[in-house]
């Protein structure tokens, strides 16, 4: 007989089951005994799974009620019968699992082994690890936990270990009745930024993130309660699943499972897509990544993203110019980082500038988020990216100056819409460093054009002034031209001098303060900065206000620049807002700082009264509010002229209203000559004690009938301006 079946033979005859937890070189384990961990958790021996009579040689959890098998040496090779033996070989060097088919075999066969050196011993450990130790050594020169099959328990790695070159994968059994290899595998990638991977055959279904490890792409799971049984398996279906042992109950709870939710699976969302599941019930849940579009319109608008996202233009054109940023996705799972690279010395700011210098790159993540140091940057399609209601890191992703203002804003959304002019329409944004914006977005019918635009932003870069707005950016694309403006929450100065309900908030106080430093700004603009300015619409729409209420010229589309000694200048394209505009200009086009002095006058007028200076009943005979202001000072009633609001909320100063109410009368003398400088009015607004001359009587504008220049009209009498249709006129906080 061979001696391994004498040897079998004579074992079967010792007890059915063993308390001892190891396997020495001359011993065997045959099928009917069992080996049990020190603390009884474990049980090694052979089994059938389900309906199945073949036998396997397996580990499994000895105090489960129902039995489950977490590891199996010979899943693809089973026994037919019972006459599996696991032993050491001769040598006493390899565990070996053998056995022998029919009783008149005279041969065995070996169904599974391992590949060790010196007489060693097997023992099961209370983790469910099955180890091969050296008897002069405590070294394990073998563990089953390295060769696992469907299932991961606590302090399990999952992984490659690059110095070994071990890779733990698991992969599911075939059906509940079948250990065999199924196509449901479960690992962890160490490809670019090691990530979890779950596949169904070759098809991807889930992915976690990124990893970060450094001997070990590896990962491990434990529990903080050694008492809790516990396991990770692949399950045939195609999933991943977490499960815990309900002893009360009996049964094992599925406390996690992945995928999950629609945006687990996949690349759901395609190249460049986005998902979100915690849109609104019914709404779709993939969008483009900042920067992209639809590829297949038709798709989407079927709620099928899968044909993914494209860039809304090339960049090829315009990579490494100055413009192109990031835009920042918050609560994002970073995209597959299989072709991504890894650098785990560098920080955040670091991996922005490497990823600028390279076409390619479209996106970059930090790869540790405990420490900050390390990054992954990310090349061509973005894939499989989602977003989570809480959790997830920043991804930066790639995006030119004009594809980030469109992020800023929403997609120029109109919740964020500030106001609408004949220039276009203004939005609020934010930037990615949390800085709020206004941009200013010029229409492609409107009569300011590229010469205005570049006007501007040539202008309003050079002038640095706590009384004018602050242009951070412009961006000109094809036909789009846009100004990006500091934010000023407070709206323009229209919006509480003509509203009676928003006037009452606006005190006698804050009022002169908006008086001084609009003059100041203009007076600015005029002498102190390097560059000689006359705005030519200064109007109340057309100064903002900041969080305390502090006045901003803005809108410097019509304004010209002077040489220092030039006094004025002459134009044959009269530009403004009507009752606005001095009267040499509005009647020759002539202007010069004495224009914008007559603008500043008109609306400190509106200012003390809350009237409009342009607004008129021409069926009534009612004043405007030049000839009101101009009649009421020469009867020594100017305080009559004083918005009734304020009057009616607080005590004021009547000495400033009427210091206020004269130098705006003075501003508005008809001829340039009589009109004090900004510097003059600065200072007379600032010396309560000064004496102030007495004004003329002001040109009456306002009483000039208004005749459109287009109709029949027009041809019977003298040409007069038409409104402004690039001033804004009806505007919200920027």
């Amino acid at each position: 007989m061979n001696p391994l079946l004498l040897l079998a033979f004579l074992l079967c005859l010792l007890p059915c089951f063993s308390s001892k937890d190891t396997i020495t070189f001359d011993e065997s384990l045959v099928d009917g005994q069992v080996r049990v961990s020190s603390g009884e958790k474990f049980s090694l021996g052979f089994f059938s799974p389900g309906v199945s009579s073949n036998r396997y040689l397996g580990i499994w959890f000895t105090q489960v009620s129902i039995q489950t098998v977490v590891w199996v040496a010979n899943r693809d090779n089973p026994i037919n019968d019972t006459s599996g033996v696991l032993s050491f070989d001769r040598s006493g060097r390899n565990l070996v699992l053998w056995c022998c088919s029919g009783t008149n075999t005279t041969t065995s066969t070996t169904l599974w082994s391992t590949k060790i050196r010196g007489k060693s011993m097997a023992r099961l450990l209370d983790t469910g690890n099955l180890v091969i130790l050296l008897q002069q050594e405590p070294e394990v020169w073998w563990q089953s936990f390295d060769h696992p099959t469907d299932t991961v328990l606590a302090s399990m790695k999952l992984g490659l270990d690059r110095e070994t070159g071990i890779n733990r994968i698991i992969r599911s059994w075939k059906s509940p009745d079948d250990p065999a290899t199924g196509d449901t595998s479960y690992y962890l990638d160490p490809n670019g930024s090691p990530q979890l991977m779950l596949y169904k055959g070759q098809t991807k279904k889930w992915r976690s993130g990124m990893w970060n490890d450094d001997n070990e792409s590896t990962v491990v799971w434990g529990v903080t309660d050694p008492t809790i049984i516990f396991r990770i398996y692949t399950h045939p279906s195609g999933n991943v699943r977490r499960a815990t042992w309900n002893g009360q109950r009996g049964e094992w709870f599925e406390s996690f499972y992945m995928p999950k939710d629609p945006c687990d699976y996949y690349g759901q969302c395609g190249p460049n897509g986005n998902c979100d599941p915690n849109r609104d019930a019914g709404e779709f849940v993939c969008s483009c990544i900042p920067g992209f579009e639809p590829k297949i319109l038709a798709d989407w608008s079927m709620n099928d993203g899968s044909s993914g996202c494209v860039r809304k233009r090339s960049r090829n054109s315009s990579c490494g110019r100055d413009g192109e940023g990031f835009v920042k996705l918050e609560n994002a799972k970073v995209p597959d980082s299989m072709t991504g690279r890894l650098n785990k010395g560098m920080y955040l700011d670091m991996c922005r500038q490497e990823c600028l210098k390279n076409c390619s790159c479209t996106a970059y993540a930090s790869s540790d988020l405990a420490s900050g140091i390390g990054c992954v940057t990310l090349y061509g399609d973005l894939l499989d990216t989602r977003v989570f209601a809480d959790g997830g890191q920043d991804l930066y992703v790639r995006v030119d100056a004009i594809e980030d203002i469109f992020i800023a804003t929403a997609n120029f959304s109109l919740d964020n819409k500030l106001g609408q002019g004949g220039f276009g329409s203004v939005y609020k944004g934010r930037l990615l460093d949390g800085r709020e914006i206004a941009v200013k977005r010029l229409s492609r019918t409107s009569r300011q054009g590229t010469e205005e635009f570049k006007n501007e932003v040539q202008l309003v870069s050079k002038l640095q002034h706590n009384n004018l707005a602050r242009l951070f950016g412009c961006c000109i694309h094809g036909e789009e031209k846009m100004l990006v403006y500091e934010y000023l929450p407070n709206k323009s100065l229209d919006f509480f001098i003509f509203d009676k309900i928003e006037g009452t908030g606006l005190d006698w106080k804050t009022r002169f303060n908006i008086i001084i430093g609009t003059a100041r700004g203009l007076l600015y603009l005029h002498q102190d900065s390097r560059l000689k300015i006359i705005h030519r619409d200064l109007k109340a729409s057309n100064v903002l206000l900041d969080a305390t209420m502090n006045p901003k010229i803005s809108d410097f589309g019509m304004a010209r620049m002077f040489e220092h000694d030039q006094m004025e200048a002459n134009t044959n394209r009269v530009v403004g807002t009507y009752g606005y505009m001095a009267p040499e200009y509005a009647m020759e086009g002539m202007y010069s700082m004495k224009s914008d002095v007559y603008s500043f006058g008109v609306m400190t007028l509106e200012i003390v009264s809350g009237r409009r200076s342009n607004h008129y009943n021409q069926e009534s005979s009612s004043l405007g509010l030049i000839d009101l202001s101009w009649d009421m000072w020469k009867e020594g009633k100017a305080l009559d002229v004083m918005d009734s609001s304020t009057i009616a909320s607080e005590s004021y100063f009547k000495d400033q209203v009427m210091r206020c109410i004269q130098i705006g009368l003075l501003c508005i003398q008809e001829s340039p000559k009589d009109r004090p400088t900004m510097s003059n009015v600065v200072f007379m607004l600032v010396n309560a004690t000064s004496v102030l001359p007495s004004p003329k009587k002001p040109a009456f504008i306002s009483k000039r009938k208004f005749v459109d220049p287009d109709s029949a009209a027009a041809a019977a009498g003298p040409t007069v301006p038409s409104i402004n249709n690039v001033s804004i006129t009806d505007l919200e906080a920027r």
